[in-house]
Order: C-alpha cells, then sequence, then structure tokens
C-alpha cells in the first residue's frame, strides 16, 4: 500500500486539483481516490461524530442540556422532520455524497484503474470502497427503515445506488426493501474480506483503514442486527476462535482487549483493540469542525472542552447499580462537573479543535456480539458466552464476577454490559431498533414504542423534492 505519515492520517485535504477524466492516470492518483473515499467517511456530519452521536441521543442515556437544534435537540426529542437541517438532511447528504465516491472509484478502476495500479492492488482498492460503501449503508438503514426484524426485512429500506453519478439527471430511484439493502451490505463485506489484505505496515494503518478483520468485525454487528445469529457466530469465530479467556484474533491484525480501557481513547488511538478509527489532527480541514465533535456533545470540564450538549441522565446507565463505582469505565471515563454537579462521559477529552479519534468499531463489541448470538442460540448459561461477557467486564472491573442463573438473565447482563460499554460511540439506538424495543422515556421525552411515528427517521426533504420515486417515512 502506498503510506506517508499524511497519508496515514487520510487528510481530506486534496492532494492535486484533478479531473475525473485523469484521476486514475498514475498509482499516486488512485492512492489519493482511495484517501479522498476514508476522508468522506470521517466527515463531521458522518462516522467523524454525529453519526456516533445519533446513536446515542435519540436513546435513553443522555439528557439534552441546550435545546439547541443544530446539535440534535429534535434528535433527543424524538421529532426530527425531513426538513431538519442539521442530522436528518446532513448524514442522508454525507452518507450518499460516500457512496457515490465509492462508486465513482469502482467505476473508474474498472475503465483505467486496474491497468494502472494491477490486479492485485486493485482488488485491495476495491474492497475498501466496498467496506466504506457497507458501512454508509448500513448507517442510513439505522435511522431511516425500518428494524428488520419488522417484517424480515420486507419493509422500505433506501435507495440502493451501485453506480457513480457524475451529472444531473440520475437521481430518480425507488426504495430498495430493508432485506435487499441488507444483501448488498453482505456482498460488498464478503468482497472485502476476500480482497482487503491481511494486515498493514503500521499500527495506524490497521486502525485507520480496512483490512480482513474489519470486514469480518462488521459482519458481526450486521448480521446481529438481521437476528441471524449462526451467521454472527460463524464471522465471530474467524476472529474469537478461543473458548475461554483470553481471547485474541489470531489471523490478520492480532486484535485483542486493551488491559486498560482508558488507552482505547487515548493518543495514539491505535491500540489492537481498535478495528476501525477515524483519525483526527489539528490541520484545517482534518477534525470534524464546528459542533461536530465527539467531545463538543458530551464533554464539559472548563472553559476549553466541550459545550455539555448532552450530560448523563441520572435514570439512564449511569445510574444503573449493575455499573459498579470501581469500574475503570465510570472512573476514568465519567465525570462529574464540580459546578453543575452533572456528569459527563469522558472518553473524549482533547479540546478545540476536538482531536479524538471517532471510534466505528472495536474488538470488545465483536467479543459481545459473538456472546449476544451464543447465548440466544443456546439453552441455559452457554459457556463461552459468560466467558466473553465477563472477559469485557473484568478487563474493567476485575472484582465481579457475572453469573447469570439462566438463559434470559445470560442475554439481559450482555445487553447490559453493551450499553456501559459502548456509551457514546452509537450503538444504543441499534440495540434497541434491532430488538423492536420501545425507546424508553428520558426527561421530559415520553416512551416511543416501535409502533408509533417517529421510530425512525423521516426521508430527507431534499432526496424527496429531487427523486420524484422516494417515499417517505
Amino acid at each position: 500500500m502506498v503510506t506517508s505519515c499524511k497519508k496515514e492520517l487520510l487528510s481530506p485535504v486534496p492532494q492535486t486539483s484533478i479531473t475525473d477524466a485523469t484521476a486514475f492516470d498514475t498509482p499516486a492518483r488512485v492512492a489519493n481516490q482511495v484517501n479522498s473515499m476514508y476522508a468522506a467517511l470521517k466527515t463531521g456530519n458522518l462516522f467523524g461524530g454525529r453519526a456516533q452521536v445519533a446513536g446515542d441521543i435519540r436513546a435513553e442515556d443522555f439528557i439534552n442540556e441546550t435545546t439547541n437544534l443544530v446539535t440534535g435537540a429534535d434528535v433527543w426529542q424524538l421529532n426530527a422532520t425531513g426538513t431538519s437541517q442539521n442530522f436528518v438532511k446532513n448524514l442522508w447528504a454525507a452518507a450518499y455524497s460516500t457512496i457515490n465516491q465509492c462508486n465513482l472509484f469502482i467505476d473508474g478502476m474498472a475503465a483505467k484503474g486496474t491497468s494502472v495500479v494491477g490486479a492485485a492492488l486493485s482488488a485491495n482498492y476495491i474492497g475498501e470502497a466496498r467496506l466504506i460503501r457497507a458501512i454508509c449503508y448500513w448507517e442510513l438503514l439505522q435511522h431511516y427503515a425500518r428494524p428488520y426484524a419488522d417484517g424480515n426485512g420486507s419493509k422500505p429500506g433506501v435507495p440502493l445506488r451501485l453506480v457513480g453519478i457524475k451529472e444531473s439527471g440520475s437521481s430518480n430511484l425507488a426504495r430498495s426493501t430493508v432485506a435487499e439493502v441488507y444483501t448488498q451490505i453482505i456482498a460488498d463485506l464478503d468482497f472485502a474480506e476476500t480482497n482487503l489484505p491481511s494486515s498493514y505496515s503500521s499500527a495506524s494503518l490497521n486502525t485507520t483503514r480496512g483490512h480482513k478483520n474489519t470486514a469480518i468485525a462488521f459482519k458481526t454487528r450486521v448480521y446481529l442486527g438481521m437476528q441471524d445469529y449462526a451467521k454472527t457466530i460463524a464471522e465471530a469465530n474467524k476472529i474469537v476462535p478461543q473458548s475461554t479467556a483470553p481471547f485474541s484474533a489470531t489471523t490478520g491484525v492480532a486484535h485483542a482487549l486493551q488491559a486498560n480501557i482508558a488507552n482505547v481513547f487515548a493518543s495514539p488511538y491505535t491500540t489492537s483493540e481498535s478495528i476501525l478509527s477515524m483519525p483526527m489532527s489539528s490541520t484545517a480541514g482534518d477534525n470534524p469542525g464546528t459542533q461536530n465533535q465527539l467531545g463538543f456533545y458530551f464533554v464539559q470540564n472548563g472553559s476549553s472542552l466541550g459545550s455539555a450538549e448532552f450530560s448523563l441522565n441520572p435514570s439512564g446507565i449511569v445510574g444503573n447499580a449493575g455499573w459498579t463505582a470501581i469500574d475503570a469505565r465510570r472512573t476514568a471515563l465519567v465525570f462529574t462537573n464540580t459546578t453543575s454537579g452533572k456528569k459527563y462521559l469522558a472518553k473524549y477529552k482533547t479540546g478545540s479543535p476536538y482531536t479524538d479519534w471517532a471510534p466505528i468499531i472495536r474488538y470488545s463489541e465483536v467479543l459481545l456480539n459473538l456472546a449476544e448470538a451464543l447465548a440466544r442460540t443456546n439453552s441455559g448459561v452457554n459457556a463461552k458466552a459468560l466467558a466473553l461477557l465477563n472477559a469485557v467486564r473484568q478487563r474493567s472491573d476485575a472484582t465481579t464476577i457475572l453469573a447469570p442463573a439462566d438463559q434470559a438473565s445470560l442475554i439481559a447482563a450482555i445487553l447490559l454490559e453493551r450499553r456501559i460499554e459502548f456509551l457514546g460511540e452509537g450503538l444504543r439506538n441499534f440495540d434497541l431498533m434491532r430488538l423492536l424495543q420501545t425507546i424508553p422515556a428520558k426527561g421530559s421525552i415520553p416512551a416511543k414504542p416501535a409502533s408509533e411515528s417517529g421510530y425512525i427517521w423521516p426521508i430527507s426533504a431534499d432526496e424527496l423534492s429531487l427523486n420524484s420515486l422516494m417515499t417517505d417515512n
């Protein structure tokens, strides 16, 4: 792979200004196109911050402090409209812009790029494009489509665009079903697993670019969301082959839990646990931008760090007795503001311009995905599922050994552990919706059952105005 200190940080700043006719003329230009796809994925409106924020603030573990529509007050209130610029419209636009970059790249490689870089490197690059495209389509389904469990994927999904758009007049495309979109996501991830490299030359690249284990890990999330627990297990076992702790990947990148959870969220952000994260730096254009940053949303500690948009709900997970006082995820990653007395998440600690790397998927998630799938497909208390659960818990709280008495208690313990472990990483809404669970009440906002309007977002008003075949939710 073509690397340098700047390319390792996936700089979104164009290296040159070239036309699409010459973008695939040299190996360096092709490599720049690859970097640009990652730059699109990590934009502030997508996985540079707002995708993770949206996945958490819809649920019950945060309280909105500012009533600012720019930073998601309507998302938190569960009344976002199709004209909501800052989340509904911008996330849709950012996701489809990134998908289009991937499609244009795939088209360009077929037309010229493969002959320039060779078949092997071309397959690697296209694998990265299809991985990024799959991640974007997965994110779209989480907000704009009914969960797979509602009708086994038969409900309207999103338009499945697989060819690059270079000019106007190509907007009309009907919605595919949820199942059809998931089928494409899995096809993209399968291709990525086959064609991506096993690893790269540095920890930075192993964390910020897709490799085989990245595709495998993401498949465990996708299959879990489809409630296909057998395939979740099959994929997870590829990188979690052990029956007992310590668990680690024995092929490709050597993923494993960090001994100290705080290391995952501290510089250099390239731990063995970090399967895919979006890197940030203080270079202009290489960070999420104003009011997109994870630290801006979730932290307030003095005048230079965060805006306290969302505090932790005292009645949410931070108030749950199952999350012990000595747990490192509480002692190191939650703090109390001494002025207000309110608790805030401290996973993202850097001040402006907020250079915390934005996590997309970690090895601990693969462990808990596997644990849940095993728990749901085996009666009683499955031994490996329990070992996986305790591996995650005891990494942060060595004094606690979880011992659920039956299958239902084991599943409940795993779901609780997910709320603790991934707080502020965007997975809570996913966990509620994939199981068609009611979004619990929070503050002044009533609960939202799966059957009610507003359980998912409306379609972006921009898409409805441009695409005559599009239907709203």
